[in-house]
């Protein structure tokens, strides 16, 4: 039986890893088994910029956690070296990064992910690292929005252009 000091942290390692579930709007689980310190600096960098927290984390600890907010699918994936991403502001920042990291990096395997509540799989979490990113969508939405007012701007000057001959 541990120790009641030792029994203490790993339920404040419960309670942080399960705010930061609740909190987050999308998480991916890697194996990083295989990775060099140098790889998984560059890691870390990149979703550093992404805004993306990452940690290596104990399955035991957050089997516990991923039960308590509904997320117990993710049983069948903590197992061996566990990596945590997780986004509280961009739902495809974690699968985007990590996927575009394993195309270089075969070492990093994708095991699961989550998006508002919901566990993904794998092949999922590459489904959702193909959308583009939210900036990406707005100006497309945006373009989209503007065509039809060019168009009209374009016929109406062509028609103001006719009748002045």
């Amino acid at each position: 039986m541990p120790s009641e000091k030792v029994l203490e942290g790993k339920k404040a390692v419960v309670a942080a890893i399960t705010e930061r579930l609740k909190n987050a709007q999308a998480g991916v689980i890697a194996d990083y088994r295989g990775l060099t310190v140098a790889q998984d600096t560059e890691l870390r960098k990149k979703l550093r910029e992404a805004g993306v927290e990452y940690s290596i984390v104990k399955n035991t600890l957050t089997r516990f956690a991923a039960n308590e907010v509904g997320l117990g699918e993710l049983d069948s994936v903590l197992h061996g070296p566990t990596a945590l991403a997780t986004s509280d502001s961009d739902v495809v920042a974690p699968a985007k990064v990590l996927v575009e990291f394993a195309k270089d990096n075969e070492q990093l395997e994708i095991k699961a992910g989550f998006i508002d509540g919901k566990v993904i799989d794998a092949n999922e979490v590459k489904v959702y690292a193909s959308i583009p990113s939210k900036e990406v969508l707005i100006s497309k939405m945006l373009g989209s929005l503007q065509a039809p007012i060019g168009n009209l701007v374009r016929t109406l000057d062509a028609v103001a252009k006719k009748d002045a001959e």
